[in-house]
This record gives C-alpha cells, structure tokens and sequence, in this order.
C-alpha cells in the first residue's frame, strides 16, 4: 500500500475543509488590521502626550511673573494738567496748582519798598536790586503780594468763591487753593506799576512799561513769570505774577520732579 502522504487532508470531510480553507484566507489581513489597529493607538498617544505638553506649558506660562513696567509721565498718562505730581513729588496738583511747602515766617524778610511784604532773603536781595535798577530807567515796580500763609490763602480761595459764587474750578482760575500757592514758598511776589495802579493784578498789566521791563530783565535778576499766557497748568495768565528761581532751593522747588 501506498504511503498516502495527503491522507490527513483526505480524511478531513469537504465542507470541513473548506471552513479550514476559508479561515486561512481569513488570517491573511488580519496582520495589516493588526498594524492599523496599533498605528491608530500610537497616534492618540503621541495626540494625548502633546495636549498634555501643551496645557503645562501654558499652566508654567500664566504662572510666569508680569513684569514690572515703571509709569510713564502723568501729563502722557492723563493729558490733563491737573492730575500732574508737583514739584514736591509727594501729591498730585488741585484744579491745576501744585503743591507747596508754607516757608517758615521766621526765615522771611522783608522788601526794602514795602515792610509788609516779605520774602526769601536771597528773594528779597534780588528783588530790591530789581527795584532799583528799574528805577534809575524810570521804571517804578511796585511790591503788591510776597508771602502768604495757607490761612490767608483759605480766605482768598473759599471766601471770595462763596462770596462771588463761584465754583471751585472757576476759583482756581485766578487763585490757589490753600497748600497750593506759589505764595507760600516766600519766592514769588505780585509786582504792579506805581504809574499805572489801575493796572494792577489784571492783564492789562502787560501792557505797563513796567510788564515791558520785567520782560526783558527779570531773568538778570533770577525772577521768570510764573503763569505766562497758554500755560500747561491750565491757570489764567497773570502777568504780575512772578517767581524767583535764581538759587538752587527756589529752582529745585519750582522745578523738581515736574
């Protein structure tokens, strides 16, 4: 008899074998489904590794320090005069006015044409060779206001503005609050012209020959008018208005940190 080499598959019934045949067919994308299958896995992983890389890094991103960012200017912050630090440096400015210091009433002295109006000694020195000097041009400058105390300036502010009915914005048009006027710092002084009186405190001074002088000489002798025409401050131009700044603590008053 002859070895049957095929007996094993001959002894298989047909349907049977044709069940075997079918799942060999079977077996052969069940590698490729397998690599698709694993592909897809390896895709959601590296998918859910990079969210997760991404939300750290935005969670270290927030947590970050904001760096600090030093303010600029308060005129190019708020474009609004009166929201400008003074020249103390410590306190915004009122209604357009800075802050000033009340000098102490035993340092004053007083102008040599008017005993009750007093200054600074290095003010009032300067001021009298002012004088003198328009003098001999036949120029009479008059001492009109030096030094005021915050008492005075409260009488000057809320009195007249209760007396006149103005509001407060408007008051400060012409006068300082209390704690806000150049007048305390003992360098400024109101200066009128002895030939024109009825030009005094009022813009009509400009046009005094005594105005014209100041003009061009008052900068020989330290003294620059405060509130000229336009000003930042938003303050009515005060042509008798006028400030020392001839030495290191007046123009470090008027000018420091503005």
């Amino acid at each position: 008899m002859e070895p049957n080499f095929y007996g094993p598959v001959d002894d298989i019934p047909e349907a049977q074998r044709d069940a075997v045949s079918a799942g060999t067919q079977g077996g052969g994308w069940r590698g490729p489904r397998r690599w698709l299958i694993w592909f897809l896995v390896g895709l959601l992983s590296a998918i859910a590794g990079l969210a997760v890389s991404w939300l750290t890094y935005q969670g270290a991103e927030t947590a970050l320090p904001v760096p600090f960012l030093p303010m600029t200017g308060a005129a190019e912050v708020n474009a609004n005069a009166n929201d400008l630090v003074g020249p103390s440096g410590s306190q915004s400015s009122l209604l357009g006015h800075f802050p000033y210091e009340e000098a102490d009433p035993a340092e004053l002295v007083s102008v040599a044409s008017n005993a009750t109006i007093q200054l600074r000694p290095a003010a009032a020195t300067k001021f009298d060779e002012m004088v003198a000097a328009a003098r001999a041009q036949n120029i009479y400058l008059v001492p009109i206001s030096g030094f005021r105390s915050k008492e005075d300036q409260d009488y000057l502010f809320f009195d007249i503005q209760a007396e006149r009915g103005q509001t407060p914005r408007v008051r400060a048009e012409v006068s300082a609050p209390p704690g806000f006027s150049e007048h305390h710092t003992g360098y400024a002084v109101d200066i009128g012209d002895a030939d024109v009186p009825d030009a005094n405190l009022s813009v009509a001074f400009e046009e005094t020959a005594a105005f014209e002088w100041l003009e061009v000489n008052g900068p020989r002798y330290g003294f620059e008018l405060s509130f000229e025409e336009g000003n930042e401050q938003g303050v009515q131009y005060e042509p008798w208005h006028w400030r020392f700044i001839g030495d290191s603590d007046s123009l470090q008053t008027f000018y420091s940190d503005r």
